[in-house]
């Protein structure tokens, strides 16, 4: 009997919704009502199981599922025995230390003495002893922000993504612990068979990652300037260039990086390029 890829995500959360997404966008077609703990793919070996993001680790080292989708701050700070295989682009946060808006902070060492209340004491405590700070760290599960107001702590840190809850709680960030992002990862012991899956599955998710970053660019260039254009243009091998029926004017086609799309547009036009089309790319095979 062939056996299938448990993979694990939350089940509520911030990454669940992105999770979710990238599943489908690899192909995976299931169902995830919000009271199903479980779901089947129809068209691809592998189940899904619906978690608590902080029990994802433990699951997936004790096999319970083959892979999951967690913050890379989760994994870090459970330190279970598993395997970081893919950063995945999205659910991009960080992990800060903030302080009420109106307390004074130069440097770490304001924090000497202080109280500091956190869902992640592990990496906490890390970071104070590397920067030779002792604290008084205070474990807390939840609204880890309303610390200061009822005199549990003097500094918290938490997850930041817009720093909107901060400012909301009259906090102000003041130094950055580490950055953090959803990651998958894996049972370190896959058999051959769940391995050959993740493999298949990795694949996919690499060529929705590429997609992401990339756009397809479509134009009408004249002739002239078809050399100069390609050079900045250079695309997966080269561009594809099409004569247009109208003399000295050809159809170009090619793929440019999201970070670079405005500088090339700014040069594309400056070479006398028109009627420039740019496309998402839904996938997209190296």
């Amino acid at each position: 009997m062939s056996k299938n890829l448990r993979i694990a995500i939350q089940k509520s959360g911030r990454l669940q919704e992105k999770s979710v997404n990238l599943l489908r966008e690899c192909g995976l077609s299931f169902s995830n009502s919000s009271n199903k703990l479980k779901a089947s793919s129809y068209n691809f070996p592998a189940e899904i199981l619906f978690l608590r993001d902080d029990d994802i680790p433990q699951y997936v080292e004790d096999c319970v599922a083959d892979i999951g989708i967690i913050g890379e701050n989760v994994m870090i700070e459970k330190g279970k025995n598993i395997e970081l295989i893919e950063k995945l682009n999205f659910a991009k946060c960080r992990l800060s230390i903030a302080v009420p808006k109106n307390t004074p902070f130069s440097s770490m060492n304001d924090l000497e003495g202080k109280r500091i209340a956190t869902s992640y004491p592990v990496i906490v405590q890390r970071f104070l002893d590397e920067k030779g700070i002792r604290a008084d760290i205070h474990e807390i599960s939840g609204s880890v922000e309303i610390a200061p107001g009822i005199g549990l702590a003097e500094a918290i840190c938490d997850i930041v993504s817009t720093g909107s809850t901060l400012l909301s709680n009259g906090l102000r960030e003041v130094e950055t612990v580490m950055k953090s992002e959803a990651v998958l990862v894996a049972n370190p012991k896959l058999d051959e068979e769940r391995a050959g899956l993740l493999e298949k599955l990795l694949f996919r998710i690499k060529s929705v990652k590429t997609a992401e970053n990339n756009k397809y660019l479509l134009m009408n260039v004249p002739d002239e300037a078809i050399d100069e254009i390609t050079s900045i243009l250079p695309g997966m091998k080269s561009p594809t260039v099409t004569p247009l029926n109208m003399t000295g004017w050809s159809s170009l086609h090619s793929v440019v990086n999201e970070n670079d799309f405005w500088d090339k547009i700014d040069q594309l036009k400056s070479l006398g390029a028109q009627g420039i089309l740019v496309i998402p790319i839904e996938k997209m095979i190296l």
